[in-house]
């Protein structure tokens, strides 16, 4: 199998992604090496395995256009989560999941709607507002912003979500409700069944999940290079801008 972003071992060893919880999902207990201290060690050569397996579905994805939806509701997770996702063009969730995100994409998109309109009088100097009125819209826009902004430009459903923690349960749902492929970190007690892209790994850490998510960005633009035929890119605000084409 082709490999799409180089890493080593060494270097998810040195990330932290080896280390696991005390607890153990009985389903988790093949991807794990031992125990030390009570902590479960998980099997490093197969997180590399499995991750090379997601990378390539991620760079196929982009290469035909797919979108890639990354996921996670931790608040420390959160910044890193935004900007993983807008450094390769793609979407994000990381606020709380709205039920609907993706089975009731109608109101979610009339929500959408809403929030441009709010934005678009709060930029218009011709529309008069006192002090108050403009406080109260902006404080509407920000609070729709806050949950929808990473996918307002998504412009339909995604063909692969990346969920970073077992308590996304509602974006698992969904996401299995409508089939779409999922990609997880599965740490030692998260439950891998139905998740098409298995990733043994510490998803507690910062450092582990900037480690995977700098890999997913890698794989993500590597398939958005393929599909303008080896143009140069770059991003700015999740736009794509070609460097030296005629394009």
């Amino acid at each position: 199998m082709q490999k799409i972003c180089t890493f080593t071992i060494k270097e998810l060893l040195t990330n932290g992604v080896h280390i696991g919880h005390i607890e153990l999902n009985p389903k988790m207990a093949k991807y794990v090496f031992g125990k030390r201290n009570n902590i479960h060690i998980i099997d490093l050569e197969q997180t590399a395995e499995r991750l090379n397996i997601a990378l390539n579905a991620i760079k196929s994805i982009t290469s035909q256009n797919g979108r890639i939806l990354f996921v996670s509701s931790r608040e420390n997770f959160a910044d890193i989560t935004e900007k993983s996702a807008v450094s390769c063009g793609q979407y994000y969730v990381n606020k709380r999941w709205l039920g609907g995100m993706l089975t009731n994409r109608s109101t979610i998109e009339n929500s959408i709607k809403t929030m441009r309109e709010y934005s678009r009088t709060l930029q218009d100097e011709d529309i008069k507002m006192t002090k108050k009125e403009k406080a109260i819209l902006q404080r509407k826009y920000d609070n729709l912003n806050r949950n929808l902004g990473g996918i307002r430009n998504m412009g339909g459903l995604p063909d692969l979500v990346i969920i970073i923690g077992k308590e996304n349960k509602v974006a698992l749902q969904e996401a299995k409700k409508l089939r779409i492929p999922i990609c997880a970190i599965a740490d030692t007690n998260f439950n891998p069944e139905e998740i098409k892209y298995v990733i043994p790994g510490n998803d507690d850490s910062i450092k582990s999940i900037s480690f995977f998510y700098g890999l997913f960005a890698k794989a993500a633009l590597v398939g958005i290079q393929e599909s303008l035929g080896g143009t140069d890119i770059k991003l700015t605000d999740s736009n794509i801008v070609l460097q030296n084409s005629e394009l």
